[in-house]
């Protein structure tokens, strides 16, 4: 399956998909009372229908009603969702992407949070060796 951000989402199926994370799964009910502005119960189950047609959310039956879920992991859509912005904003840079992270929060994280950096930079180096 391809990552979320080759399905071209619009700001409301990313919207829907954050509910659906957070909640796990959720009726259209459920997602259009969580939806900022929130448009008809029709067009909520519309955004849904879409997303179920790009196979990335998926649908049972309880009762009268549909419960959707995600199909795609939540690790994997985080990744998606910095790939995009790391492409948009830092120019495909993960390395401007990490030091924008840093000069705005650097001065905030904790001696064990950087510890977890370095480790991680020392595995990265340990692999390219």
């Amino acid at each position: 399956m391809p990552p979320l951000s080759q399905h071209n989402l619009s700001r409301r199926e990313r919207q829907i998909m954050d509910i659906l994370y957070e909640m796990g799964s959720a009726s259209a009910h459920d997602v259009q009372a969580r939806l900022p502005n929130p448009p008809g119960y029709s067009a909520v189950r519309a955004l849904i229908a879409r997303l179920v047609e790009k196979d990335i959310v998926s649908f049972k039956n309880e009762g009268p009603k549909y419960i959707y879920s995600p199909k795609v992991g939540e690790k994997k859509a985080s990744q998606s969702a910095i790939q995009r912005l790391i492409k948009t904003f830092f120019k495909g840079s993960p390395v401007q992407a990490v030091n924008a992270l840093l000069d705005m929060e650097g001065d905030d994280l904790s001696a064990h949070e950087i510890e977890q950096l370095e480790r991680n930079i020392a595995r990265i180096k340990a692999l390219k060796k």
